[in-house]
């Protein structure tokens, strides 16, 4: 029987197939985040190989811990798997340079640093975060929701949160990030 639950985003259509079990969500999961993938390991001296590699054991470990429950949906499923690939690859360069380290040369490329998105992964400044969220507010915190998580316009976000048009949404959003990272600095 299918379902007539209509999904906000694709993250909740992936996660309640992951949780019932079927493949599909896997799939998604995978041709959305390929090319990102793809593109992060081959610039910090990984191949092809090693980018699929990597992918799907980031899709391994999605999928067990939202099937134990463990898994805690504080930011976009890309974003999980996107940090998820890059501590594995991270964990896999330095293995390789304790093993060998006349094979690796030293200067093998820039390892990219965390973006806001790969830190709010973390479980402490998760926390953080939502904790400072909590403390801004609302309207504030459906507004940065609204746009970061489930990557709403300014038009729909304007429309959800009863504002005049989508210039008051942009300029609200600006207001409301300052003062978040306000908070979280105040914290760290």
């Amino acid at each position: 029987m299918a379902s007539s639950f209509l999904f906000l985003n694709s993250d909740a259509k992936i996660l309640d197939l992951i949780r019932k079990g079927d493949d599909e969500g896997l799939v998604m999961l995978y041709e959305a985040n390929r090319r990102p993938i793809l593109s992060f390991v081959t610039r910090n001296n990984g191949s092809h190989d090693d980018a699929e590699d990597l992918l799907q054991e980031a899709l391994i470990i999605l999928w067990e811990r939202v099937r134990t429950n463990r898994y805690e949906h504080n930011a976009r499923l890309g974003t999980f798997i996107y940090a998820t690939v890059k501590n594995l690859w991270l964990r896999r360069l330095a293995r390789l340079r304790r093993e060998s380290p006349a094979d690796i040369e030293e200067s093998t490329g820039h390892i990219e640093s965390a973006s806001a998105l790969d830190i709010m992964v973390e479980s402490e400044e998760a926390r953080i975060v939502h904790e400072a969220l909590d403390e801004l507010g609302e309207p504030c915190k459906s507004l940065l929701v609204l746009f970061y998580w489930e990557e709403k316009t300014m038009e729909q976000i304007a429309a959800a949160l009863n504002f005049a048009n989508a210039q008051t949404a942009k300029s609200k959003k600006y207001q409301c990030k300052k003062a978040l990272q306000k908070i979280v600095e105040s914290r760290m």
